[in-house]
């Protein structure tokens, strides 16, 4: 790391345990960042604590540090080899998306390599069985989302009584995706706030986050790290503004003049994302496309070849914009830019990470540009705005985008019927995501139904009338009136005569 990001403080200045220094040593960690250098005290100490800093500026490291540090030392605790089987966790660790337990449990794996402690991780999407197998066999640090977490406590496969430590990341982010009841239930089900350490990290400290902590914590020490702008130092940040007709010329025109870079290109909306994966790829690039939806073996594939560098180029919406630290991202485009300005932070962030420098490009388009103003006052500068060379504005085929392919049949079949076992009901003989309807109707899979509807009658010859072309069984059916109720006359009142 430059020595630009990081403090004169030494994590062996610290009293930590010699397994944890060659953990840190094993990641090349000599230094801290400030957010490190600020919450290790306090959180060593048994100090809970709550800290906000930028995304990219080491809080995974601080609070991993600060776990392993409190199973290695405190007293009165079982030691690994007393531990009855199956082992109960010790550590939990909560996380909003998939990718960022994924990276948190990676960052672990190496700063608890000399520790012996075992590493549980569970997320939606992929893997029940095996991750609940994982979990039953017993775990000292459980990394995971809410909701396969919890799924997973009701069944009882683990108990929480046991929890020494706990953290909250991103919790900023755990509100904004509704998981915010999630998180009491877990915390309400833990050792008080006096019997464990509690670490709650986020790129802001809003008031629902601060209240959050002082509800849950035992009087957190807040520590903020402010930066003199809210981006990152060395991220150069530019914009074009440009046509909506233009965005995709430009776009394939820039990559082009990159070579040896590794982009992220964020856009709003997953149908966006493929149109524009497909121009890339029809153009001659290699692209992936990261969406919600992707299925979360592929997600992961897809993240670590672009990790790797075998994708130079990653489309993605705003689920790739927080938690990921992929090292080496030169450029992030904002092809549309984000209606939350927080959002634009976070993306720019997947790049300039640990010191390193990067560009941020944005487009400032039609449909977009009334976000503009708001990014600029959230961030506090104005965003230059470059001149667009007619060079950059390559001519486009239409008709060189390539569709995004459909999954297979077995695939969607499993899908539709899971959906169906929810949702719907099939009546007998009907395939899985089949549901009965009219004539002509061909269901999502392109095919015709099962029973295929009667084949229009032949055309009447000339000069006969359609009545008489069609026979005596040919006519239409007479289309059913429904029969209406008669309405009752009312009683009557008086006297008759």
């Amino acid at each position: 790391m430059p020595q630009t990001h990081l403090t004169d403080i030494r994590f062996d200045g610290f009293d930590l345990d010699p397994r944890i220094l060659a953990g840190l040593a094993d990641a090349g960690f000599i230094y801290c960042t400030p957010i490190q250098a600020e919450a290790l005290p306090p959180a060593l100490a048994g100090y809970d604590v709550a800290g906000q800093a930028q995304t990219g500026t080491g809080k995974t490291a601080a609070f991993l540090v600060a776990a392993l540090h409190r199973l290695l030392t405190q007293p009165g605790k079982q030691t690994q080899a007393e531990q009855p089987e199956p082992r109960q966790p010790r550590v939990l660790i909560l996380a909003p998306t998939r990718e960022l337990a994924v990276q948190i449990h990676k960052d672990a794996m190496v700063l608890a390599g000399h520790t012996g402690f075992r590493l549980g991780l569970v997320y939606g999407g992929t893997g029940y069985q095996s991750q609940r197998d994982a979990l039953a066999a017993g775990v000292d640090i459980l990394i995971g989302t809410p909701g396969r977490l919890i799924d997973y406590f009701k069944q009882r496969v683990f108990a929480l009584d046991q929890v020494e430590v706990v953290v909250l990341d991103e919790a900023d982010r755990m509100f904004d995706l509704g998981f915010i009841k999630d998180i009491r239930y877990v915390l309400r089900r833990l050792p008080p706030p006096e019997r464990r350490l509690g670490m709650l990290f986020s790129a802001t400290l809003s008031y629902r986050v601060t209240e959050l902590a002082y509800e849950h914590m035992n009087q957190p020490r807040m520590i903020e790290i402010a930066p003199e702008q809210v981006t990152a130092e060395r991220v150069r940040q530019s914009c074009y503004m440009v046509g909506n007709d233009e965005k995709v010329p430009l776009l394939i025109g820039l990559i082009r003049r990159l070579e040896e870079a590794r982009i992220m290109v964020f856009v709003n909306t997953k149908r966006e994302g493929e149109r524009i994966w497909g121009y890339l790829v029809g153009n001659g690039h290699q692209a992936a496309m990261l969406s919600g939806d992707v299925p979360q073996k592929k997600r992961l594939k897809l993240l670590t070849q672009f990790q790797q560098g075998e994708l130079p180029i990653m489309v993605a919406t705003d689920v790739a914009a927080r938690g990921l630290h992929i090292p080496g991202v030169t450029h992030v485009i904002n092809y549309d830019l984000p209606e939350d300005a927080e959002d634009y932070v976070h993306r720019i962030g997947r790049t300039a990470r640990a010191g390193a420098a990067g560009d941020a490009i944005s487009f400032v388009c039609e449909t977009h540009a009334f976000c503009l103003p708001d990014i600029e006052t959230f961030i506090g500068i104005k965003l230059p705005a470059s001149p667009i060379d007619p060079d950059l504005l390559v001519r486009v085929d239409p008709a060189s985008r390539v569709r995004m392919p459909r999954k297979p049949r077995e695939e969607r079949d499993r899908h539709e019927g899971r959906r169906e076992g929810r949702h719907g009901r099939r009546g007998p003989g009907e395939r899985p995501g089949e549901r009965k309807r009219g004539a002509g109707y061909h269901d999502d899979r392109g095919e015709a139904p099962a029973t295929a509807p009667p084949a229009p009658a032949a055309a009447p010859e000339e000069g006969v009338p359609a009545v008489a072309a069609a026979g005596a069984g040919g006519e239409p059916a007479p289309k059913k009136r429904r029969r209406r109720r008669a309405k009752r006359p009312p009683a009557a009142t008086g006297s008759q005569a």
